[in-house]
């Protein structure tokens, strides 16, 4: 099946490093960021989890679980964790789906449904498209969807920077322009009217064209 923005995540029931879980019922009420790897013990994907592992309390204040996934076991994973705390400092402390039997990959597009039913023999080179951020609402549908090369480190400040758009987008009826960063101006969503949007901004906004209405960030 394939995966788009507003599409419902496809929910499951998976072996983690923390246990069984429910991926519906463990998201809850909150947000929730899914990141897969290829192949545990590969060198990019070590540098990411270590990055994701020091970014955890961000994410926790926003509301926002993180799950990783690789194609290998549990107990592989286990043993790849002293390898990130040790070369990266920080130590994993979110859950890491094991997928051997590559379910979930399936499931979520990465990988072909003809791709088989074992990591057993695979390497990190046949598994190269199980690189994807998900980023998953309250409402369990798909908010945001990121590939990267095996060669190319993902960049989890920007996910981070699309979470706060997002939530506000989500509470204020805004969007954010292009580069922005907290703080900054923010765009009224054309969907909401003038009216509507005079008495959230009696002060007004900026308009350089009709449909471009700039006002301060909600705080």
């Amino acid at each position: 099946m394939s995966i788009r923005i507003n599409d419902e995540a496809p929910n499951f029931t998976a072996e983690t490093t923390q246990g069984t879980i429910n991926l519906h019922e463990w998201i809850g009420d909150g947000w929730a960021i899914l990141f897969s790897h290829p192949k545990d013990f590969t060198p990019v994907c070590t540098t990411e989890l270590g990055y994701m592992a020091g970014l955890n309390p961000e994410f926790a204040k926003r509301n926002c679980k993180i799950i990783g996934l690789s194609v290998d076991p549990v107990s592989s994973h286990g043993k790849w964790a002293g390898d990130i705390e040790e070369t990266q400092g920080h130590a994993v402390t979110f859950p890491m789906i094991g997928d051997p039997e590559l379910k979930i990959a399936t499931l979520y597009d990465m990988l072909p449904a003809g791709a088989g039913t074992t990591s057993e023999g695979r390497t990190a080179a046949n598994n190269a498209t199980v690189r994807t951020v998900f980023m998953i609402g309250p409402d369990k549908k798909i908010k945001l969807m990121l590939s990267y090369p095996m060669s190319t480190g993902r960049n989890f400040d920007e996910v981070l920077r699309v979470l706060d758009s997002m939530q506000l987008t989500a509470k204020h009826k805004v969007a954010t322009p292009v580069n922005w960063k907290p703080g900054d101006d923010v765009i009224i969503l054309p969907a909401v009217g003038d009216e509507e949007a005079k008495q959230k901004y009696p002060e007004g906004w900026k308009a350089p064209k009709p449909y471009i209405r700039i006002v301060p960030q909600p705080m």
